[in-house]
């Protein structure tokens, strides 16, 4: 009995000592889910910017966060930091991009340097109106420089500002003749130092905070900023003029931190950001409204206010317009083009619906050949620029619309449809991605618009089974184009594997290149045919070298084309590889710079400045440089694009004269019956036949290697 007592004393005391155990247990568990809940309950966000308390931009802040704290009902408060108390604007970016700062509000141009698309609000004299800048930003153009600042971390909500920018001086600024010698101070920014050459003027770069003390001794003749940095910094006070220009816009981006926001619940970032989208228009007109008592702080000072005539504006704008053509590639061929064809929509050409002949462009400039579609562009724009100035067509000028198809067939197709709403569209020129014509041809052909391909190669764009045919084609077919490849590879080996994608364009090479071995008995021959976007190579790398091939025969585009290239290097293998020209359309060289060291790559081609040039060639070559403020003819991106759509643009104009209309029907007939041009790649005698919509031959083809500086010079051949 005493064993089984104490035995049950035993066992009622290990049981009350695991109750005391749950129980404690079961207390910890509670505080910490309280506690856990009590961490939720209210979300404290750091907002920090670089403006004074005084400021529209920090009177929107204020506004922004009680709005938020209302809506949240206070589980969300945004603590406000203004003028860099957080660190200058460089450090604050830093902080957001590491989660330190939530929210950020900086200057458009104290982050285009990390950012290049941000310098888009620099451009001068490009915004016929204040309201044209904000729909702009408000629209694609706005959402695409936004989605840029993903790539340094943060999240872009909404364009602010600080408002537009003037011109002052110890004289009147009234005309272009008088900013010619004198000295402006500028940010460090090539764009607006090109602006002040294009006047006539020397742009001294100074620092913001040093401009009173370089104005006051002398150092500068004046400089530019908007009305409120002009007051606060006393630069009136320096200067005897102020001239009412408008001419650029000093923007804010509010942006958040990508490693707070994702933290936070769904509809906590949709409450966010809606409400800095609600209070956008508030703060530019709160800042618009300021600008009354500024210009009243600057007159009562003794200054001369002046404002610049629609005659002189029209000059101003003339002097700089050649600028965002200039550094179109830095800011971003889609944000250019989508802004140009915006403002064509609402004004019609040259911004005053002037009658003219346009010319559409329907080709990718935000994808992966991008640089492709740029060049086409370019090559358009100088030969388009060089009709004009000859008086244009008919006695009108020529304008050059850029729709971005995205490298996206159905994109492409509502650009085709949306092109030929326009009673002025006389011809459309195409692109770099043959499956994206290939899915246009059906509305081409129904809407009976001429088309010209300036570099697409796929077989089937031009023998595509209409009778009544209105595609032309100014570059290589891959009907000839895939066996000079496949040949050119088999005198210098012996078993190419073939790595093909799987579109139009790569299927038809690969059958073309099949039908090209059964003819001549090559066997065993590898092929391989991967996905567009395909990242990894590595497995197929691995058949072609169990295969025994010697060599690789590439159709691809440049990201996969560089994805290939990498995991052959990574295999050790040394193979040659024989391209197609469609990794030329992109970042392909930059990309691999130190593999193509290693790597024996040849690339085909139909035209380089690198080879003996015709006069035609040597104006186009002269004429790009110089637009393009290009130091050297090798630096040339993609110049098959910029030569053959140069040609393209001559032909329709030749066309257009020769019909003596726009009417699709006469152009394309005319197109037919060309005689002899002299063109830049060669003399086409005649360019088409009512039969023959093909302008080049394998006559016109040759393969070239890159050099170390990334330039493709034709290949020796001995």
């Amino acid at each position: 009995m005493k064993r089984i007592s104490i035995g049950f004393i035993a066992l009622l005391t290990i049981l009350f000592i695991a109750k005391e155990f749950v129980v404690l247990t079961d207390k910890e568990e509670t505080t910490i889910t309280t506690q856990t809940t009590k961490k939720q309950t209210t979300i404290n966000l750091k907002l920090a910017h670089n403006t004074p308390v005084d400021s529209a931009l920090h009177e929107a802040s204020v506004k922004f966060a009680d709005a938020i704290q209302l809506k949240t009902k206070g589980k969300v408060l945004i603590e406000i930091f203004p003028a860099q108390q957080l660190g200058n604007d460089h450090q604050m970016v830093e902080m957001a991009r590491k989660g330190e700062i939530d929210i950020l509000l900086t200057p458009t141009a104290k982050m285009s340097i990390a950012v290049p698309s941000l310098q888009y609000a620099d451009l001068p004299f490009y915004f016929p109106t204040r309201e044209d800048v904000y729909e702009m930003l408000d629209g694609e153009p706005g959402q695409m420089i936004l989605n840029d600042l993903k790539s340094i971390g943060l999240i872009g909500v909404t364009f602010w500002e600080n408002g537009f920018k003037h011109f002052s001086a110890n004289t009147p600024l009234l005309k272009v003749e008088d900013f010619k010698d004198k000295k402006f101070r500028v940010m460090k920014s090539r764009i607006i130092m090109d602006q002040f050459k294009s006047l006539g003027a020397e742009p001294i770069p100074i620092d913001f905070h040093s401009t009173k003390k370089a104005l006051h001794d002398r150092v500068v003749d004046g400089q530019e900023n908007p009305l409120v940095a002009i007051v606060s910094m006393e630069f009136y006070k320096e200067q005897s003029d102020l001239t009412l220009s408008e001419h650029a816009y000093l923007g804010y981006v509010l942006s958040f931190s990508q490693k707070t926001f994702h933290t936070l619940p769904q509809h906590i970032q949709m409450t966010l950001l809606h409400t800095a989208k609600e209070i956008t228009p508030w703060e530019r007109e709160e800042t618009h409204k300021r600008e009354t008592q500024l210009l009243e702080t600057i007159a009562a000072s003794g200054v001369k206010i002046h404002t610049i005539t629609e005659q002189e504006r029209k000059r101003f704008v003339q002097k700089t317009a050649h600028i965002p053509s200039k550094f179109e590639e830095f800011i971003g061929p889609n944000i250019i083009s989508k802004t140009k064809e915006l403002l064509y929509d609402k004004y019609g050409a040259n911004l005053n619906n002037t009658e003219h002949i346009l010319i559409g462009i329907d080709v990718d400039v935000s994808a992966d050949s991008k640089i492709g579609g740029l060049a086409i562009k370019r090559g358009a724009q100088i030969a388009v620029e060089e009709i004009n100035s000859r008086g244009g067509i008919l006695a009108k000028p020529i304008e050059l619309v850029l729709k971005d198809h995205r490298a996206t067939a159905s994109k492409g197709v509502e650009n085709i449809k949306e092109f030929a709403k326009n009673k002025n569209l006389a011809a459309i020129i195409g692109g770099v991605h043959g499956a994206v014509i290939s899915a246009e041809l059906e509305t081409i052909q129904k809407l009976k618009i001429p088309y010209l391909i300036p570099w697409a190669a796929t077989a089937g764009l031009i023998n595509n089974n209409y009778t009544d045919n209105y595609v032309f084609r100014l570059s290589a077919s891959d009907k000839l184009a895939s066996t000079f490849i496949l040949k050119y590879a088999l005198k210098k080996h012996s078993k190419p594997a073939i790595i093909v994608e799987n579109s139009i364009w790569g299927r038809s090479n690969l059958e073309l290149m099949r039908e090209y071995c059964k003819k001549h008995k090559i066997e065993d021959v590898v092929e391989i045919v991967y996905n567009r976007g395909q990242l990894s190579f590595e497995k197929e790398v691995a058949q072609i070298i169990r295969s025994g091939a010697d060599s690789i025969v590439m159709i691809a585009n440049p990201h996969e084309g560089s994805s290939i290239l990498q995991a052959l290097y990574a295999s050790k293998k040394n193979l040659s590889v024989i391209s197609h020209w469609g990794i030329t359309s992109g970042n392909f060289f930059k990309e691999n710079k130190q593999i193509l060291e290693k790597i024996n790559l040849t690339v085909f081609q139909t035209f380089s400045f690198a080879k003996p040039l015709n006069k035609k060639a040597q104006a186009l070559e002269k004429r790009y440089r110089e637009k393009y403020s290009i130091a050297n003819t090798m630096q040339i991106k993609a110049p098959i694009g910029v030569a053959q759509a140069y040609d393209a643009v001559h032909l329709i104009a030749k066309a257009i004269q020769k019909a003596d209309s726009i009417e699709h029907q006469k152009v394309k007939n005319a197109l037919e019956n060309l005689p002899r041009y002299k063109g830049v790649l060669k003399e086409y005698s005649p360019a088409f036949t009512p039969k023959i919509h093909e302008a080049l031959d394998d006559s016109d083809y040759y393969m070239a290697k890159y050099d170390h500086n990334g330039h493709l010079l034709p290949v020796k051949e001995h």
